[in-house]
């Protein structure tokens, strides 16, 4: 597995990666980690490699866009000075050009996105931490779905940027889509944003392909 042994591993993103963590660090017993992937992965973790303990932070808050990550990057990653960094973001990026087109001030477009989350990640590894990335997902069947179609050009960017960086890669809309072609959306998720807990399962067993996790 790629993760090794007695390292710290920081998660971090928007709602879906918060999933009501603990503030102002979200590590610890009970519901520490959220009700997310993030705990997900720590419980599969710790079960199937009990002799292989790695230390989890989770570190999402709701709302964020690319640009908020950037804001907090020194103090929720690099002063942690973890050994690996999950980043998954870019869910509001797209969502606020649709459901508050008017108010552009909000709108992370694609080349800001792109030119910032490349200073994040190269940063990140600068400090000597190995970066996981995982692309940002719509839960929608429809490819040709306006939200869907931005939404799949941004995790392009996510793809482009892991092979510039050769970076671990967590392509979770695809993950999704398989599902997708059996289940209506709203079986995993209402606004086809925050998924249910089988919704997070199949995050969290994406994230855990990507590092070569034994099931």
């Amino acid at each position: 597995m790629r993760l090794t042994k007695n390292s710290t591993l920081v998660m971090i993103g928007d709602s879906i990666t918060d999933a009501g963590r603990a503030q102002p660090a979200g590590e610890g017993n009970g519901d520490a980690l959220g009700h997310g992937y993030v705990a997900l992965v720590d419980a599969l973790l710790g079960a199937t490699y009990p002799y292989h303990p790695i230390r989890i932070i989770n570190k999402g808050t709701s709302g964020n866009t690319v640009r908020d990550l950037k804001r907090r990057w020194q103090a929720d990653v690099i002063d942690l000075q973890p050994d690996f960094v999950s980043i998954m973001i870019g869910t509001n990026d797209v969502w606020r050009q649709f459901d508050s087109p008017k108010q552009v001030d909000s709108h992370v477009y694609i080349e800001e996105y792109e030119a910032t989350l490349n200073d994040l990640i190269a940063r990140t590894k600068s400090s000597g931490a190995v970066v996981i990335l995982m692309t940002p997902f719509y839960i929608e069947a429809n490819r040709d779905d306006a939200m869907r179609a931005q939404m799949d050009r941004y995790g392009e960017v996510v793809k482009r940027l892991a092979l510039t960086h050769d970076s671990v890669l967590v392509d979770t809309q695809a993950a999704f889509d398989s599902i997708l072609s059996h289940i209506y959306s709203a079986t995993i998720c209402w606004d086809r944003v925050h998924p249910n807990k089988m919704g997070h399962m199949a995050i969290a067993r994406a994230f855990l392909n990507a590092v070569d996790f034994e099931w």
